[in-house]
């Protein structure tokens, strides 16, 4: 025990030591607030307290994962497995599980992800007969996500006149009542969406004391990780599980505080120590990922936010180098220097792909990044992109798994009822939809008792879907003497799945064999890992939810030795050595969208510190001059958080724009029109030079043809050919690189050189535009 607790440093020690009562830690990035958390839970057990009575709340399964194994290596596996550790969501299914019951629920409840909750708030809306193009689904279920979020429930909404009034000046009137239907249609389906796993875990707390005071009791130390990042919902959940013992310890970073658009809210840490009494303030301010430079620069930034706790971050490593700061022309050419400095840095340092990031605000972001790495051939992986487990073919044998565990599950029905194609057509579906409506029961029970309902189905499609019923029950049953695995496989035979694709015969048809394949691989692996933890059976319903709470991040194992490519908010808790924010210029980052108040100003202010925190070693800023919006090409303007760095931290690779100052116009200049050539003064000559009233004469094109070609160069091109170009020159291309010139040919503005690139191949250039330089 000593043993750990020596590696700490003073500032460390201090929480980990703090046994009793209600403690804050306020952690600066890189400052080993994960080992404080995992040291603490091994001191409170070498202490005497029961592993059952800890919770331990993250934001990520990985970093429960990761705290989880490195506590089972001070205190021994067994007792680490007793931890109740995990994110929210997960560890309030799990409490729903058991006590979901009281709320209507089954145990064995489904979880909708964001795809099954916005097709289902779609078939409702299209059921309600109303307007898709306003009420659009994905807005539609934001709009109940950020409900939810607040505990604003179906009753509370129709209680608030206000919320009523919004809805019905965004000329949504029906809002209330597609929340209605779709908190129906979920209960009945048996199924909870994402934001459900906290407010009916409120609801259960709050309705039902004898849940609350056996959880009170035993939960009694709570830890809870990221503190800035919960919402009102989380919030109460811990306030309520805490107040008997208040023996609550949470870590977390102002200055991190990213996620409001999630309804994140900052003032749940800022204002910690009015919540609990006799709060005991630690804070953390070593950091031990970052440079000097990279620390400094980082702590000049968030210096401009007024809303933030005191603190003061500092670092005992070497300076590094400076921040550097680039402009590139367009995002075509700023794609082209990331590529470019990657591979350099790589060749150069003997570095792993994985030792880069390119951080940017939005996804669109990354196709110029993309085609400039392809093009290198530099291996990538997007995070945040389509999810493993959002493909279509994983989430149609995922849907049949579904309907085993549970059969009232409609989301999953409707997606493979007919997939493979068995005669079901959608006519007989939105029948059976109805009648499920009309009768309060689920598809399943309908189709269950054909017989007593009069629809009007002909027998063959009668028997079609009993045969489908009949195949999940004999799935069912199978389930309950088998592990995943065998089921899995099992079903994707049984259902013709993997025939449908291998008839398909198409590379599309073949890599979704291959997928499925991987899906199998994967349930094999988490059967194999679940024989290791205490109580669980490996069976499809602990899979099922293992996939249901699953991140993007969390399926990264790391052994793929790619460059990575992100938005900020998914870097949050990741460091990698050679970082690039690409994209720093106004209305981008920050977002145009998110200036219009202070508070949503120093929340892309502390997004820009989170995204320079990343880096260990070395951070490039980038900027560009135009960039393609909308299919348009505009004017970019530098951000206004490059200024805000001291600028002893930073080295700018390219000269620096002076501002200009430009008038914004009050008015609209399309009022005044196209200008009327025909109206205009005509000007006398001066200096010989005729005035330009019309196109040049036949004639005068035969003359400029007669001129010599270097004469004839066109307007604008300031090019000129260096005259040490030869056959055998070694050259750099501001685009493709270094090359060789093979070939010359031509002469004037006609001349051409065939040149062969290292890493672009052979290209042919005209040289009049040819952006080269000769090196040897």
């Amino acid at each position: 025990m000593e043993n750990y607790i020596n590696q700490l440093n003073d500032a460390q020690r201090a929480p980990v030591l703090h046994k009793d009562g209600p403690l804050i830690v306020i952690a600066g990035a890189g400052s080993g607030k994960t080992r404080v958390l995992t040291y603490r839970i091994a001191y409170l057990m070498s202490k005497g307290v029961d592993s059952f009575n800890i919770l331990a709340l993250t934001f990520t399964n990985k970093a429960a994962r990761e705290m989880k194994a490195r506590i089972s290596a001070i205190v021994g596996s067994s007792e680490a497995k007793n931890l109740m550790m995990g994110t929210f969501h997960s560890v309030f299914a799990k409490l729903l599980r058991y006590d979901g019951d009281k709320l209507g629920f089954p145990s064995n409840f489904t979880i909708y992800d964001t795809q099954d909750s916005q097709r289902l708030i779609a078939s409702i809306i299209k059921e309600m007969g109303l307007d898709k193009d306003i009420y659009k689904y994905k807005q539609v279920q934001n709009r109940i996500s950020s409900y939810k979020n607040s505990l604003i429930t179906v009753r509370a909404y129709f209680n608030d006149a206000e919320l009523q009034e919004a809805d019905a000046m965004a000329k949504r009137p029906r809002m209330g009542d597609i929340y209605q239907n779709y908190v129906d249609r979920c209960f009945k389906a048996g199924a909870m969406d994402f934001d459900d796993l906290l407010l009916r875990t409120n609801e259960l707390l709050n309705r039902f004391p004898e849940v609350l005071a056996k959880y009170q009791d035993r939960f009694r130390y709570i830890l809870v990780d990221e503190y800035q990042d919960t919402n009102h919902s989380q919030y109460l959940i811990v306030k309520a599980l805490s107040d008997k013992f208040q023996n609550i310890c949470v870590v977390g970073d102002d200055a991190q505080s990213i996620y409001s658009f999630r309804g994140a809210n900052i003032s749940n840490i800022l204002n910690f120590q009015k919540d609990y009494d006799n709060v005991e303030m630690y804070r953390l301010e070593q950091n031990y990922r970052s440079t000097r430079n990279i620390v400094n620069a980082a702590n000049s930034i968030i210096a401009k936010n007024k809303n933030q706790l005191e603190k003061v971050v500092w670092t005992d490593n070497d300076d590094g180098n400076a921040i550097k700061i680039h402009r590139s022309p367009t995002d075509a050419e700023e794609g082209r220097f990331v590529a470019g400095s990657i591979f350099e840095n790589r060749m150069q340092h003997q570095m792993s792909n994985g030792s880069f990031a390119v951080l940017y605000r939005t996804n669109s972001q990354s196709r110029a990044i993309e085609d400039a790495l392809r093009k290198r051939d530099i291996p990538y992986r997007i995070y945040g992109g389509l999810s493993f487990y959002q493909r279509k073919e994983i989430k149609d044998v995922l849907s049949y798994l579904r309907l085993v565990i549970n059969p009232k599950d409609e989301e999953a029905l409707k997606r493979v009822i007919n997939f493979p194609a068995r005669g079901i057509g959608q006519s007989t579906l939105d029948k059976l939809t109805v009648a499920a409506n009309h009768y309060g029961r689920s598809i399943i029970e309908v189709i269950e008792n054909l017989d007593k309902i009069n629809l009007k189905i002909n027998s063959g499609t009668k028997n079609k879907l009993v045969d489908f019923t009949n195949m999940i029950k004999s799935f069912q049953i199978m389930n309950e003497t088998t592990d995943a695995f065998t089921l899995a496989e099992h079903v994707a035979k049984k259902t013709g799945i993997l025939l449908e694709f291998k008839k398909d015969g198409t590379p599309e048809g073949i890599a979704r064999m291959d997928n499925i394949e991987e899906l199998l691989n994967g349930i094999k692996d988490f059967v194999e890992g679940q024989k290791e933890i205490d109580g669980a059976t490996g069976n499809i319903g602990e899979f099922l939810e293992d996939v249901a709470l699953a991140t993007d991040l969390d399926n990264d194992t790391g052994d793929d030795d790619r460059v990575a490519l992100m938005t900020i908010h998914l870097a949050k808790g990741l460091e990698f050595p050679y970082v690039y924010i690409v994209g720093m210029e106004e209305d981008l980052f920050p977002s145009g969208m998110s200036m219009n108040t202070r508070s949503e100003l120093e929340e892309e202010r502390r997004l820009f510190y989170v995204a320079l925190t990343r880096a260990e070693k070395q951070a490039y800023l980038t900027y560009t001059q135009n960039r393609y919006r909308w299919g348009k090409l505009i004017d970019a303007e530098p951000s206004r958080f490059l200024e805000e760095i001291d600028e002893k931290y930073v080295e700018n690779l390219t000269p620096i724009d002076k501002p200009t100052y430009r008038y914004k116009s009050l008015i609209d200049t399309d009022i005044f029109g196209d200008v009327d050539k025909s109206k205009l003064r005509q000007v006398k000559p001066t200096n010989g030079i005729p005035p330009i009233t019309s196109k040049p004469s036949e004639n005068q094109l035969r003359k400029l043809r007669k001129l010599k070609p270097e004469l004839a160069q066109p307007i604008g091109n300031t090019n000129t050919i260096d005259p040490n170009l030869v056959e055998g020159s070694v050259i750099n291309h501001t685009r493709f690189g270094r090359g060789r010139v093979v070939k010359l040919e031509g002469v004037g503005n006609d001349r051409k050189a065939e040149i062969q690139f290292e890493s672009a191949g052979l290209k042919k250039l005209l040289l009049r535009f040819a952006k080269l330089d000769v090196i040897g």
